[in-house]
Formats: C-alpha cells, sequence, structure tokens
C-alpha cells in the first residue's frame, strides 16, 4: 500500500494530465450536437463524385427558405381582416330618437310633421347601420374583401360597404335631399350628429390570431421520396430540386429520433475522434514543449482555452448559426502565441477547428477559412504589445474572411449576386471581437500566473518602482543591469531568443543586492571595501545571499515566475572564486562548495543569456588596456569556463548559438571602449 500511495505521489502530475485530458473530452462531447452526422457533403452546383445515392427510408422534400418565405409573405398579403360590429349601439341610438327629434324640431313643425321626421330617421338610422359605421379609417382598398364580426358569426363583405366617418355627411345630404323634407335639412342633420357613434372597429387581435393560425397551418414540405428510390446518380450536378431532396435526407437522417443503442454507438464515436484530437495536441506538447507539458498550469491553460471556444461556439451556433462568423476564433492562435509560441498557437488552432467541425454547418467551408484566417495570424502578428500590429492584424483576418467567403460563394453559386451583406457583416463583427485579446491575456495572467510580452514591456520600464528603487540604493548595479540587458537583448535577437523577456530578466537579476549595495564592488565610492574586515566564508556568503534577497524581493513585489527564474539562474552553481582562492591561501583544506551559487543552473536559452553576459560585463570593469585580442580572449576565456563547468547543460542552446552570443559580445564590448583599427606606422 505504501508503494502504492508513493508512485501516486511521484507520478502525481501525470495523472493530472489523464484527468484533465479526460475531463476535456467529456465536456467537448457534452457539447457535440447527438445526432447521426450525414456521411456526404453536398456540393452545390458541382456534380455528385460519390456513388448513386439512394433512399434509405421514406422521407418528405423539404421547401427551400425561399419559397416558405413568400408563401408565409402570400399568406399575409391575402389574409381577410376582421372588423367587430357591435349591434348594441344601433339598438340604443334608435331609442334616443323619440327625446332628441322634439329638441331640435320647433313644436308647430314636430306636431304636424311627427310620423315622418321620426319614419325619416329611424329609416336612415338603419341604412347607417346596415353594414356599421366605421371608428377610423383602415385605408383598405375599396374592393377589399373584409369580415365583419356580429356575435358569434362573420360575413365577408366589401371593404367600402362599411360607412366611414368622413362619409357620413355626405351619405346624410343625400338621403335628405331625396327625401319630401329637404327643407329641413339643418334640422335633421343636427338631430342626426347628437344620435350617430360609430360601431365599427377594427379587431385587431381576432385578425391577428386568425393570420397566425394559418401561418402555423404552413407546411413545409412538398411530395414524397419512398425508400429505395435512387435520390441523385453519380455525375448528375447537384441543383435545384436534387439540391432540395439531398438537403432534406440529410435534415432527416439527422433529425430522425435515435434508439437508445444508436445513442450510445454515436457518443462513443464522438468520443474517439475527440479523445484522439487532444491526445495529438497532447503528443505533441510533449515531444517538442517538454518545458510546457511538465508544468500543469500551462497545460490546463491551453486545454481551457480549448474548451471555451467549443462552448462559445456552441453557443452562438443554438442562439443563431447564421452568427457563427462572430466568435474571435483567431482569439485563440493570438494568446497562445502571446505566452508560448506561434507554432503551439497554430497547432492547438487547427486541432480546435478540426472539433469545431462536428458543430457547424457546411463544415469544409468553416475549416477552410478557420485554418487560413489562423495562419494569417500567426504569421502578421509578430508584437501583440503595439496596439497597431493588433489593429493591422485584425484588418486582415476580416479580409481574409470576406475574400474566402466571396470565392466559396462565387464556387457554390456560380454568380456573385448571391454574397450576402449580412454575412460580411458578421464578419466585420468578428474582427471587432477579436480585439478584445488584450484584455483577455490580461485577465488569464491573473488567473493563471503567467506573463505575456505585454507585462514584460511594462515590466522593462526603467521608471518602474523596484528599478527606481534599485538606481537609488544601488546606482552602479542598476548601471550594470542596463548594460547586461542590452548585451543580453542583442545576443537573444541573432539567435531568436525571447529578446523582451532576456531584457526584463537582466534588469532585475540583481535585485538581491539592494540588501547590501555596499559590498559590491559596483556601488563602491570610497577606498574603503566592506570586504576587508570579514573572513573569506563571511564575505562569500553575503556576495551568494544576493539571490536568495533577490527572490524574496521578486515574490514580494509580485514579479512573474519566468522573471523570478533569471534571479535564480544568473549565476547557477559558480562558485565566488575570488573569495575561494582567498580562503585556500589561509587554508589548504578550503572546501569549494562553501563558496558555491545556490543554483539552479540555467535550463532556458534565455537564462544561458544572461548568464553570459552578466559575468562578461561584470569581468571587463576589470580589463586595463583593453585591445580587440585582449577583448576576445576575455569572453572566450569566461565562457568557455562556464561550458567547462556544465553550467548550459540543462538549456537549450546549441554550440554553434553559444558561438553567436560570443561574436555579438565580443563586438559589442569593442563598441563600447570604443576600439579602432590599429593602423601600421
Amino acid at each position: 500500500m505504501k508503494k502504492f500511495v508513493n508512485n501516486l505521489y511521484k507520478n502525481q502530475a501525470l495523472f493530472y494530465k489523464v484527468f484533465l485530458f479526460a475531463l476535456t473530452a467529456v465536456l467537448i462531447v457534452y457539447l457535440l450536437p447527438k445526432g447521426g452526422n450525414f456521411k456526404y457533403e453536398i456540393p452545390k452546383g458541382k456534380p455528385w463524385q460519390y456513388e448513386n445515392l439512394y433512399a434509405p427510408f421514406d422521407f418528405a422534400i423539404l421547401k427551400s427558405e425561399e419559397e416558405i418565405q413568400d408563401e408565409r409573405q402570400q399568406i399575409i398579403n391575402n389574409h381577410t381582416p376582421y372588423f367587430q360590429f357591435n349591434q348594441e349601439i344601433p339598438i340604443e341610438v334608435k331609442s334616443e330618437v323619440p327625446e332628441v327629434v322634439p329638441e331640435v324640431f320647433p313644436d308647430s313643425i314636430f306636431n304636424n310633421r311627427e310620423i315622418q321626421i321620426i319614419g325619416f330617421v329611424n329609416e336612415t338610422l338603419d341604412d347607417v347601420y346596415e353594414y356599421g359605421l366605421l371608428q377610423a379609417n383602415n385605408r383598405l382598398e375599396d374592393n377589399q374583401l373584409v369580415y365583419l364580426r356580429k356575435g358569434n358569426e362573420a360575413f365577408e363583405i366589401s371593404y367600402k360597404n362599411i360607412l366611414k366617418q368622413d362619409q357620413v355627411r355626405d351619405f346624410l345630404n343625400s338621403e335628405i335631399e331625396e327625401s319630401n323634407l329637404a327643407e329641413f335639412e339643418n334640422e335633421l342633420l343636427e338631430v342626426f350628429f347628437n344620435l350617430i357613434e360609430p360601431n365599427v372597429s377594427f379587431d385587431s387581435e381576432f385578425t391577428q390570431k386568425e393570420l397566425q393560425s394559418k401561418l402555423d397551418n404552413i407546411s413545409y414540405t412538398r411530395g414524397n421520396i419512398e425508400q429505395g428510390s435512387r435520390v441523385i446518380a453519380r455525375g448528375e450536378v447537384v441543383e435545384g430540386n436534387k439540391y432540395n431532396i439531398l438537403r432534406s435526407l440529410k435534415n432527416e437522417y439527422e433529425s430522425q429520433v435515435w434508439s437508445e443503442s444508436n445513442y450510445k454507438w454515436i457518443i462513443v464515436g464522438y468520443s474517439v475522434l475527440v479523445a484522439l484530437a487532444l491526445l495529438m495536441l497532447l503528443l505533441f506538447i510533449r515531444k517538442y514543449r517538454q518545458e510546457i507539458f511538465e508544468n500543469n498550469v500551462k497545460v490546463t491553460f491551453i486545454f481551457f482555452n480549448i474548451l471555451f471556444m467549443v462552448m462559445l461556439t456552441t453557443l452562438v451556433v443554438n442562439f443563431n448559426i447564421d452568427y457563427v462568423y462572430v466568435v474571435p476564433l483567431c482569439i485563440l492562435p493570438l494568446t497562445l502565441k502571446a505566452f508560448f509560441d506561434a507554432r503551439l498557437g497554430m497547432f492547438t488552432h487547427v486541432i480546435t477547428v478540426l472539433l469545431l467541425g462536428f458543430i457547424v454547418p457546411n463544415s469544409y467551408e468553416y475549416m477552410f477559412l478557420q485554418i487560413i484566417a489562423g495562419i494569417v495570424t500567426i504569421l502578421t502578428m509578430s508584437e501583440l504589445y503595439k496596439r497597431a500590429n493588433l489593429f493591422i492584424s485584425v484588418g486582415q483576418i476580416t479580409l481574409v474572411y470576406i475574400i474566402s467567403y466571396f470565392a466559396f460563394t462565387v464556387i457554390q453559386e456560380g454568380n456573385i449576386a448571391d454574397v450576402e451583406a449580412e454575412v460580411l457583416l458578421t464578419f466585420l463583427l468578428g474582427g471587432l471581437a477579436t480585439l478584445f485579446v488584450q484584455p483577455l491575456i490580461y485577465i488569464y495572467e491573473k488567473i493563471f500566473g503567467m506573463v505575456s510580452d505585454m507585462s514584460l514591456l511594462e515590466l522593462s520600464d526603467t521608471n518602474a518602482k523596484l528599478l527606481k528603487e534599485l538606481s537609488e540604493k544601488a546606482p552602479g548595479t542598476f548601471h550594470h543591469s542596463l548594460n547586461v540587458a542590452n548585451l543580453a537583448e542583442a545576443a537573444a535577437n541573432e539567435i531568436n531568443a525571447n529578446a523582451m523577456l532576456v531584457r526584463v530578466g537582466a534588469l532585475y537579476h540583481d535585485i538581491g543586492k539592494m540588501k547590501n549595495p555596499t559590498y559590491f564592488s559596483e556601488n563602491q565610492t570610497s577606498a574603503v571595501n566592506s570586504h576587508d574586515e570579514l573572513a573569506p566564508k563571511e564575505s562569500a556568503q553575503i556576495i551568494t545571499d544576493h539571490v536568495i534577497n533577490g527572490i524574496e524581493i521578486a515574490k514580494k513585489h509580485n514579479l512573474p515566475d519566468r522573471v523570478i527564474d533569471f534571479i535564480r539562474t544568473h549565476h547557477g552553481t559558480t562558485t565566488v572564486y575570488f573569495f575561494y582562492m582567498k580562503e585556500k591561501e589561509q587554508n589548504e583544506n578550503a572546501v569549494a562548495d562553501d563558496f558555491r551559487y545556490p543554483g539552479p543552473i540555467p535550463f532556458s536559452k534565455e537564462t544561458a543569456i544572461l548568464m553570459m553576459c552578466d559575468s562578461v560585463e561584470a569581468a571587463s570593469k576589470s580589463l586595463k588596456e583593453p585591445t580587440a585580442g585582449v577583448i576576445d580572449n576575455f569572453v572566450e576565456k569566461i565562457i568557455n569556463k562556464q561550458m567547462k563547468e556544465e553550467q548550459f547543460l540543462n538549456a537549450n542552446i546549441t554550440f554553434k548559438e553559444i558561438q553567436v552570443v560570443k561574436k555579438i559580445l565580443k563586438r559589442k564590448l569593442k563598441n563600447i571602449f570604443h576600439l579602432r583599427v590599429e593602423y601600421p606606422e
């Protein structure tokens, strides 16, 4: 049991990666659509390249989106509106006639012609309310048929039969002129205007309900294909009705209800493919990015980004498939390039696009566009911390999207008339969303504790608080750090190392000297040496402690681990040679380990470069009469000694690259000492 626990503890990093791998695969499979995938691509406007296709089951032919929209529009245009007829208002109006008429007509006239006047008023009101008086004109055509609802019954009439309010005066004048009461026109008009009320109104609720009922009953299919019928033959062009039939077959195939056993097999198939894709990524990292593979935080970061992009794309596809290109997928290679390198960013991007092919429609077109956009992202984005570069890169990415979409449309449709402005707009929105990469990188730095070039640029500012403190407490060390930074940056550029990282590492590598600045020769301003009163071991202890002190100060000021690595390794496991030899003069049994730096030795190109530049720059102050030959021998001697002591054994730097660094250091030192060619006398 104890052995098992020990093995578990030793291999905990590996077990974590297996767990992370399995968890990511499960979550991605959960997000994928759970239906059968149609095994054929439908190449619209191109010949059918596969074997003759026969219907595997009965299925209905789906109408095209255009046909459905036309049918909907036709229903809307031909829909008959409903008007509500209030039957109580005419009754109430007629009941008020005996009261209103006497109030308008003088008694002498009313008493003589009461029956005639009241009879005319009632007959006219019957004519007014035969089809009703409309409350508001709906501006329909006069010949438009409408439904007039009286209670639970509806009658189809012409819209012109309904009297409108603006037509009432003309109607009444006409009726009065045709009667034998024309001499009382003004009195009769006053009676009618006192009595008449609108009783017909547009029934919008019932009209909309009936319209929606008709729209809901639209059939989305036309005709059927029987099982065993030939759908398309090899070589036939996929267009028109053939295209609709193939689209219908694909839709039916992917949306049919699967049995439990089929569902399980689909899950198994998805799991195998997703696991295979993620395994390829993990193997790539293990083989070519060993330092990343050994860091669980970095592996988690990579897998999290893949899962995040799959999840975001799934949400957008479920919301509205038309917005799939709004998802800024190019953020993925940009982010990984900012924290790691371009090759890992591109490889991860391709794996992610392959996984997204299961989710999106027209997967070949989608994957082609996204892979091309990812390549453009990697090639054009050199320095993410420069805002202009980001905007230029986003512009190029958007342009590539648009050009690729234009080409696909021309291939599929045969003309440019079908290029949709809405799709071009989604590309623009996706490009703008890519600009979110900068705040996203900042968030990632805080969550995962990593450092990008943008943070390195901020740290390289010599007005930063910690560097300002170094320049005040240990001005000589600060000047030394600046010189080392310039040398290291030049060397890194020559061998394609991370110049920004090594420059920042050089600026902070000696911050531990702030604790006892006068014990270091570059900060001594008088002839008095602080080491004169100390034993060699004590002096060596103070010198070596500046590494430990530097790490403590760096952590206190929240410097990134990648920068602290330079403080740890810039002396490796070398010895403080001056005090070791001094001790040896006094004691032949002196132990070199008592004068050795704690290490570790450099483990990257950048930390190796800093060790070389730091040693050369510091020792160069001891050169009395430097000449070109002296400097060449001086640089060779220092770096060869470091190589002999196996200080670069763990760093991924080659002999050729070390020779290039030597060459740069020699040239820079000659410039510093202002050496010129010696002319013969």
